[in-house]
């Protein structure tokens, strides 16, 4: 039987970030994704987590743990599918470490995806987005913060990874306000900022005090940097209060990334470029960003005026008369 602990120690610590050159947002989905496996593998099992072996994660725990994921945790198809990836991942590593397991491992990475319904992306609407905003007391150190986070993550479109990590040196305020921003894949974009999100930023940087060690620009009550949970709980405040103002926000979950995708069809419907939302975005391929004009119904809208109609002949329904419809009926 072999221990499981040192490849999964291998795997996270060397395999990814060494030989592969993960970013450390993917280091640590992946170690969400097996912290959930190995839990459930010991209430099966009943055994402590770093009394596992590899012989015991074959493709019937797996199909079990990704079944468990939906019907107890509540979890969407996509999160099943990005579980299914992680663990699939390490299988192909643990086929060049350990031949004997390599029935095992390619059972496991046989099981197929699950089908996601692909629905429209949520979005706020430019009056949702301006409550939003003017929600946090700037009057307040922790508001002033806020305020800067969100209108940040909202003008420059940021995913949240990149918001929350994002260090001093990559800002730039003066003389023209803009940022850089290293992005999934290692992509590295510059964008530009509106004046108001700099005047945001500046009056943030005023008042912030960080830790010695800390270089993000976003920090928490005591000085460490801002957590992906934390700017969560900071959104969902926020929009609970606006929404006291503008009632629609209260039927919209609001997230980072539905600031993210409420930026890009601002821009697509500024410009009616999505080459340009791709840009700005960081997005590698075209085809991610076309989810956006599937929600703006302006390309439609333009399509629906550019077709002729077709030349039906009119007619008219005359209805009955109430009397004799009513003995017809008797």
């Amino acid at each position: 039987m072999t221990p499981i602990a040192p490849h999964i120690s291998a795997f996270l610590r060397e395999r990814l970030p060494v030989q592969r050159g993960a970013s450390q947002h993917t280091c640590a989905t992946y170690a969400h994704a097996f912290k959930l496996l190995f839990e459930y593998a010991s209430q099966q099992l009943h055994k402590p987590p770093s009394r596992l072996y590899l012989e015991q994660i074959d493709s019937t725990l797996v199909m079990s743990f990704l079944d468990s994921l939906e019907s107890t945790r509540q979890n969407s198809a996509s999160t099943r599918n990005s579980r299914l990836v992680a663990i699939k991942s390490f299988m192909a590593y643990i086929e060049t470490r350990l031949p004997a397991l390599l029935e095992q491992c390619r059972q496991i990475r046989a099981i197929a995806p699950k089908k996601t319904v692909v629905r429209l992306v949520s979005h706020l609407t430019r009056d949702e987005i301006q409550a939003l905003l003017n929600a946090p007391d700037l009057a307040s150190r922790g508001g002033t913060r806020d305020r800067a986070m969100m209108h940040l993550c909202f003008a420059a479109g940021l995913r949240v990874s990149e918001l929350v990590t994002l260090p001093l040196e990559r800002l730039n305020l003066h003389p023209d306000p803009c940022l850089r921003v290293l992005g999934k894949g290692r992509r590295e974009r510059a964008l530009p900022l509106w004046k108001q999100t700099a005047v945001d930023l500046r009056a943030w940087l005023n008042v912030r005090v960080a830790q010695p060690s800390v270089c993000e620009v976003f920090v928490n009550a005591r000085g460490l940097p801002m957590t992906r949970s934390g700017f969560e709980d900071i959104l969902t405040k926020h929009a609970a209060k606006a929404g006291t103002q503008l009632p629609s926000l209260q039927l919209k979950r609001i997230s980072p990334h539905v600031l993210r995708h409420s930026c890009a069809l601002m821009i697509l419907q500024a410009t009616g470029d999505i080459r340009k939302v791709a840009l700005w975005l960081g997005h590698a391929d075209i085809q991610t960003t076309q989810i956006y004009l599937r929600v703006d119904p302006t390309e439609k809208l333009d399509a629906l005026a550019s077709v002729v109609p077709l030349a039906l002949q009119a007619g008219r329904f005359k209805a009955p008369d109430a009397l004799i419809a009513m003995l017809r009926s008797t």
